[in-house]
């Protein structure tokens, strides 16, 4: 049965209808349908497509070079002495941040960093005996901070109005505060590297030299690199050490999309944190099963010590937190690093509220089995992943994008046929109802993914300027690029225009 012919009409009628799930989170491997693709079909399609009108490409204009910031971790060898002023310039600036946390919720919670250092700056030069640039930096931590409390309150309102939760947002109810010893350092006011591996470091009682330790390649690249940002000194409670967090923006060379020779689609989820596959159907599972398995045993370990309340157990709470976080961050980071491969065009999902637009059971209505599937959704962060990626890419050469996600997992790369039913009771299993084509889910998603990136190489290509993102968030647009996302196929038998004749309306 052939598919349905869908034009702009139909899918404008589907975006008022607001009918699309995105990507299925549900993921399992199933080594179901590995066809060898016909690569040559799927550019020959994307070459037959119209181009995207200009009023739906947000442009990103490169230069002659890009850059990329990197953070590098150095161990400062303080002795007895140093670790005493450094500890003691930790503490007063923690401090400082606490007493202008109270200022700024006493005086309207404010936000801006202009009333905010008006209202705290000589308090902070005499009481905490701080220098000026880390007055400066205390204020702009803090504004930042009652920013980001604010945003979330707008949007629990939103959320509360919507229906989508009754909680409300409790994080101004009370002055947000600081724990850790931190201290934020400018360059080259508060610290400056020195020859021989040392950096000077500005303490209260003046500046003092420390050797450190690091990566090699790091300690390769603050040798040589020219822009270098603003540090932080945090302190590791496990050793007893201090390190020192430094911002550095590297040069990277211009991409050429004429030079690149590898496109690919990543579809990220839980069953599967993420599927790569490329036009040469290699593909590549990345399963999240002891993921899954040791984010459940931290669940119950978490839930355990909470029941019990008491001192200890809130101290457990602390440091099972940071592991947790530690734990899910280099998973992140070891696929991360097997999927930026060099000189590719890395086509990743745009997964922005994402969560709004996937239907999931909560509260009462919700069975075990769907608390599980949400917690697991909710913990694992995905868009750290997508960040991973992103700036691995570009320090290898090559460049990630985004695509919408709207129907990657509902539409048939081979006939392309958009349907809910094409994947049974939201399955494990994708079964087009119209060419009965079967393969894995997530391979599914992980092809349209790869074969929308390919359409951006030719928008690139043709105009000299890449759409990082289509903007999809009107109708009419929306409806003209998945119009455009419906024409890809995966296979040239397959496809209406496979005797090179134009789109209706095209």
């Amino acid at each position: 049965m052939p598919p349905p012919e869908r034009d702009s009409v139909w899918w404008r009628e589907e975006c008022e209808r607001g009918d699309d799930s995105g990507s299925n989170q549900n993921r399992l491997f199933d080594a179901l349908g590995r066809e060898e693709p016909d690569v040559v079909a799927c550019k020959f399609l994307v070459n037959t497509l119209p181009p995207l009108s200009s009023a739906v490409i947000i442009n990103l204009e490169f230069g002659e070079e890009m850059t990329q910031v990197i953070t590098t971790k150095l161990k400062l060898n303080l002795d007895a002495e140093q670790k005493a002023l450094v500890s003691r310039t930790a503490l007063a600036y923690r401090d400082a941040l606490n007493h202008a946390s109270v200022v700024a919720f006493d005086n309207g919670k404010i936000s801006n960093g202009a009333k905010l250092q008006k209202a705290v700056y000589s308090s902070l030069r005499g009481l905490f005996g701080l220098g000026a640039q880390m007055a400066c930096s205390v204020t702009r931590q803090v504004t930042a901070t009652y920013k980001g409390l604010w945003t979330k309150l707008k949007q629990n309102a939103a959320a509360i109005k919507a229906g989508h939760t009754k909680k409300r947002y409790k994080g101004l109810d009370k002055a947000p505060k600081y724990a850790a010893r931190t201290v934020i350092l400018n360059y080259p006011r508060d610290y400056s590297f020195k020859p021989e591996r040392t950096v000077s470091i500005n303490t209260l009682d003046g500046r003092i030299k420390v050797s450190y330790d690091g990566y090699d390649k790091h300690l390769d690249l603050i040798a040589n690199c020219k822009k270098i940002g603003e540090a932080k000194i945090v302190y590791q409670r496990a050793s007893k050490t201090y390190y020192l967090l430094v911002s550095m923006e590297l040069e990277t060379p211009d991409i050429n999309p004429l030079t690149i020779t590898r496109v690919s689609g990543v579809d990220v989820g839980m069953r599967y944190l993420a599927v790569e596959t490329d036009l040469n159907n290699k593909s590549a599972f990345y399963s999240g099963k002891q993921a899954r398995h040791k984010a459940n045993r931290y669940f119950k370990a978490r839930k355990t010590l909470q029941r019990k309340g008491t001192r200890q157990a809130l101290r457990r709470l602390i440091a099972l937190s940071g592991r947790e976080r530690r734990f899910i961050a280099d998973v992140n980071h070891q696929i991360s690093k097997e999927i930026a491969k060099p000189n590719s065009l890395i086509g990743l999902e745009n997964l922005t509220r994402i969560r709004d637009r996937t239907k999931s059971k909560f509260g009462k209505k919700a069975s075990e089995k769907q608390r599980i599937a949400n917690r697991n959704k909710a913990k694992w962060s995905l868009a750290e992943l997508h960040g991973y990626i992103d700036y691995k890419a570009n320090l290898n050469g090559s460049l990630a994008t985004k695509v919408p996600a709207h129907y990657t997992s509902q539409s048939c790369p081979k006939c392309g046929h958009t349907s809910k039913a094409n994947r049974p009771n939201k399955g494990l299993l994708f079964r087009c109802e119209c060419c009965n084509h079967e393969l894995h889910s997530d391979l599914v998603g992980a092809r349209n993914i790869a074969m929308r990136t390919l359409l951006v190489r030719q928008d690139w290509t043709s105009t000299g300027t890449l759409s990082m993102c289509p903007d999809v968030s009107g109708i009419e647009a929306k409806a003209e690029v998945l119009q455009r996302f419906s024409e890809l196929r995966w296979s040239l038998d397959t496809s209406p225009h496979c005797s090179g004749t134009p789109l209706c309306g095209g």
